[in-house]
């Protein structure tokens, strides 16, 4: 079975036979799924988790906004309940007489 790869540049998985395999004087190798990545990661030296489109950007993305929602937990409003107001009445006179 052949060996599935990644993209260099967006992450992508490759499926075998399509693909560019690019190996510099160094030694690295670089692969790409399209023509679109390798002139974004060599020609134009652009950085994968920089870039929107790219699976790399969604996993850096996620990373630094985990931490946010667990400190941020919404919270409920509370509402206070209204208190009717009320009136003091005069109190009837009382039917006994004073003596």
């Amino acid at each position: 079975m052949m060996e599935r790869r990644t993209c260099s540049f967006c992450g992508n998985e490759i499926e075998p036979g399509t693909g560019k395999m690019y190996i510099k004087k160094d030694g690295t190798v670089y692969y790409f799924c399209k023509n679109k990545c390798h002139k974004n990661l060599l020609k134009l030296k652009r950085v994968p988790h920089r870039t929107q489109w790219t699976s790399r950007y969604a996993e850096m993305k996620s990373v630094r906004l985990a931490p946010e929602k667990e400190k941020k937990a919404p919270k409920k409003k509370v509402r206070k309940k209204a208190r009717k107001k009320t009136t003091k009445k005069a109190k009837p006179p009382s039917s006994k007489k004073e003596e």
